[in-house]
């Protein structure tokens, strides 16, 4: 269901009457539900507008990475490099705070998945995106739980917290921010403009005026799509938009860290759980990519999943298997270095001095 609604959701073109058809039922059957979440949305942000229902200001500079729609846009990556460069160039004892979803934990407490020197969790526990910035922002906080008034108090007044970010914060509203920044995927972009279930908004468009800064993450290789696009953004809601691009790194055995050189081309398997995957497999088009594998979004894995792969591996007579660094931290636990599993690194590049300033 959840994958029918993603193609629904982002589908442009029908291309036969069937297509049309169907389209037209699923508008008219979701156009109900979608009118009351959008006003229960309305209602909310009015509320907190209005100050009715009161926000907590943290007593350190405070950023939120988010976005308007459901699903992947590349913010994991972007939080990981504000946070890198926090710490790294401006020396800020900075602190992720992260709802902890897909996660064993319990998010009613706070869950400390990384001091800034100890990672005290696996990945099946602390969820997939905390320990990813975890093993990727060392020297920074990682904090789970779902009450980020609560989080950001706790890393305050234990971790000494100089900066906070707060990790897909958008529509946290709970929690103030002196720096918004909204992150928008360049070829998905606002999904059909509708709110859920009809699209894939959270919130209606005209809640980009909360937004102090937008990002466009760009995760094909050309980014003139990219940069039309921000253009736009910029133009239409007279804010601050810059354009990331998504660029592959290496690829890495994810027990031994030994890289794929350049001359070498295996024959692969490649897997993912993520939200959008057709955009990891556009990164490995230069690999032999023999077939591909999808799990649902934030997937645990188990062994029976690896004996899965294992034997696509050996029915395609593949040589490796690849996927992208947020599944590597989970299935690495339950995998060994005979498996042959490897990981793509992407490197975002963006600007962010003139992000922070």
């Amino acid at each position: 269901m959840k994958i029918f609604l993603t193609e629904f959701h982002y589908k442009k073109n029908y291309k036969n009457a069937s297509d049309f058809i169907t389209a037209a039922l699923m508008y008219t059957v979701l156009s109900v539900p979608s009118f009351f979440y959008l006003l229960v949305v309305k209602i909310r942000n009015f509320l907190y507008k209005k100050n009715i229902i009161k926000s907590f200001k943290p007593s350190v500079y405070t950023i939120s990475v988010g976005n308007l729609t459901t699903g992947g846009t590349g913010k994991t990556p972007v939080t990981a490099e504000i946070a890198n460069f926090l710490h790294n160039k401006k020396k800020k004892n900075t602190v992720i705070l992260s709802r902890g979803y897909g996660g064993k934990l319990s998010n009613k407490n706070v869950n400390v998945i990384s001091d800034g020197k100890n990672v005290n969790f696996k990945a099946e526990d602390a969820g997939d995106e905390p320990y990813w910035l975890s093993m990727n922002c060392r020297g920074t906080g990682v904090l789970t739980c779902s009450n980020r008034v609560k989080a950001a108090k706790y890393a305050c007044e234990n971790l000494n917290a100089e900066c906070l970010i707060l990790d897909d914060g958008f529509q946290h509203l709970r929690l103030k921010r002196d720096l918004n920044i909204l992150v928008v995927d360049s070829k998905k972009q606002f999904s059909n403009g509708c709110v859920l279930p009809l699209g894939a908004l959270r919130e209606p468009l005209c809640e980009i005026d909360r937004a102090d800064k937008i990002i466009v993450v760009n995760k094909n290789f050309n980014d003139k799509q990219a940069k039309t696009f921000a253009r736009y953004l910029r133009k239409k809601y007279k804010k601050p938009s810059f354009v990331c691009s998504m660029v592959p790194d290496i690829i890495y055995n994810i027990h031994t860290q030994e890289p794929l050189f350049d001359n070498e081309n295996p024959a692969m398997i490649a897997f993912s759980a993520i939200a959008q995957p057709e955009q990891f497999y556009n990164f490995l088009r230069m690999y032999d990519v023999l077939e591909t594998k999808n799990y649902p979004d934030h997937h645990l894995y188990t062994c029976d999943d690896l004996n899965d792969l294992n034997n696509l591996k050996q029915k395609y007579n593949a040589q490796i298997i690849v996927t992208t660094e947020k599944d590597a931290v989970k299935i690495k636990e339950i995998s060994s270095e005979k498996d042959n599993i490897y990981a793509l690194k992407l490197k975002p590049v963006l600007d962010m001095k003139s992000l922070l300033e």
